[in-house]
């Protein structure tokens, strides 16, 4: 069993049981107050979440312990392939569950009728059509006389979006942070180097956020979100210096994904349970608490596109392979936000096409930017001789009908080089990712040199003959 899934499940145990602890704290507070009572929705809560939290430490208990066996049995690559595939399945689900919420309640927030025939308690209202019907939806400026016995709430579609986050980020790059996270060319570290420096750039990043939202800084949002996005666009060149381009480019979108679950759980809904129990016991609502949630959904708001787009272009080797990946994850954001800020102002019809414009340039200047070097020519020639043993020596290893990698026990995408032709099918793709961007052999784990590099590159110029 590996140093770097020690440390990985220890950390995962460890964050468990100190929830479970923080959770049984908070129903002792509950209790020694005689709110346990007045409070049985809160109290139920903490009683189901210490239940799963439990069951999800005897869970992690059980798979450490059998994980030997299953090590031993030949079957750990498959059972994790399948068990990375479900859990990105699930988390694909939950996050379309969750960001689809949330750009519904800011286009209500954004579109709501403020001014028109509204009754003194309301903050605004909309009529919409949708799915062969009416609907007509009103927010209260605080909270209606009576609390209607069924309340819908929206929040463990972000919980449970950043929990299988959290685990694909382990199934696919702690538990391979050899092959995934370590690139010698960046720098030299262990694996288990590279997971704490991206468990602590989570950490931190989120309690550096927390930080500035309980500082005067949060109510001067141009301000916050300057130094957020310096702040931001440092620690991507942090990780960048150690960390492999794509393990980088991941744990900026783990982070920014964490600040979005953060902020639902530590700010958001306790401040809608706090509304909640105001006005069941008639207590003055805390609207100064409330405002404070509102900004920072508005935060998740604008964090969503740029978030999406950092885990859509880590399967991209354009963005993340250049030294200056940091750069490109900062353009990125740029431009996704100025996007984001263009539809919340065209939803309260006051669209501002610059900031479209804004998104387009950006966007544009990152394909020109990140164009891959052409391969200078050489008119020495180069025979499918010359290069077969590159191929054999440095990528059948994974690329083959009969892989013999320790993590690949199939060919990725289907990609096999057993024959010429099949490489040779491959060209415009070995061109790209082997020559080009470098970013095969993944972490140059088989250590192919720039010199074979160069090889293939002319071989392929030349035409790519196999005869």
């Amino acid at each position: 069993m590996s140093l770097s899934f020690e440390i990985i499940f220890f950390c995962f145990i460890a964050f468990i049981l100190l929830t479970s602890y923080l959770l049984n704290d908070v129903f002792k507070i509950l209790k020694r107050n005689n709110l346990s009572e007045s409070n049985n929705e809160i109290t139920n809560e903490v009683k189901t979440g210490r239940i799963i939290l439990i069951g999800v430490s005897i869970l992690c208990l059980a798979i450490y312990f059998s994980y030997p066996s299953i090590e031993n049995s030949g079957l750990e690559v498959h059972l994790l392939e399948w068990l990375s595939l479900v859990v990105r399945w699930a988390h694909v689900i939950l996050g379309i569950a969750w960001i689809g919420a949330s750009f519904y309640f800011i286009f209500l927030e954004n579109s709501l009728n403020r001014t028109k025939d509204l009754r003194d308690e309301l903050a605004g209202n909309l009529w919409a059509i949708h799915g062969g019907g009416f609907y007509y939806v009103e927010k209260f400026k605080g909270a209606p006389a009576v609390i209607p016995e069924k309340l819908h709430w929206f929040k463990y579609e972000a919980y449970f979006t950043w929990l299988t986050g959290i685990i694909l980020l382990t199934l696919v790059y702690y538990l391979n942070a050899k092959s995934f996270m370590v690139d010698p060319s960046v720098k030299d570290i262990s694996p288990s180097t590279a997971i704490l420096i991206g468990i602590g750039s989570l950490i931190s990043g989120w309690l550096i956020y927390d930080l500035m939202c309980r500082s005067s800084l949060l109510a001067k949002p141009k301000l916050f979100g300057f130094i957020g996005f310096i702040i931001l666009v440092g620690l991507s060149f942090i990780l960048s210096k150690f960390l492999s381009g794509r393990a980088a480019f991941i744990h900026v979108g783990a982070l920014l994904g964490t600040i979005m679950a953060g902020n639902v759980f530590f700010t958001i809904i306790p401040s809608q349970k706090d509304l909640v129990q105001a006005a069941k016991n008639n207590r003055p609502l805390n609207l100064e608490r409330a405002k404070i949630a509102g900004l920072r959904s508005l935060h998740n708001n604008y964090i969503t596109l740029p978030v999406i787009f950092v885990m859509i272009s880590n399967h991209f080797p354009g963005t993340f392979s250049p030294v200056y990946n940091w750069a490109i994850l900062a353009g990125l954001t740029i431009g996704s936000v100025a996007v984001r800020h263009y539809i919340n102002l065209y939803e309260k019809e006051k669209a501002d096409l610059k900031f479209l414009f804004i998104g387009s340039i950006a966007l544009f200047a990152l394909v020109f930017v990140t164009a891959p070097k052409l391969v200078e020519k050489n008119n020495a020639p180069v025979s499918f001789a010359d290069v077969h043993p590159i191929f054999q020596k440095r990528c059948e290893s994974c690329h083959s009908s009969h892989p013999t990698d320790d993590v690949q026990n199939v060919a990725p995408n289907g990609v096999m080089f057993d024959t010429p032709e099949q490489i040779a099918k491959m060209k415009d793709r070995i061109m790209f990712r082997v020559v080009q961007t470098k970013t095969m052999p993944q972490g140059n784990k088989t250590g192919i040199t720039e010199i074979e590099r160069e090889l293939i590159g002319r071989w392929i110029g030349q035409g790519a003959s196999i005869r």
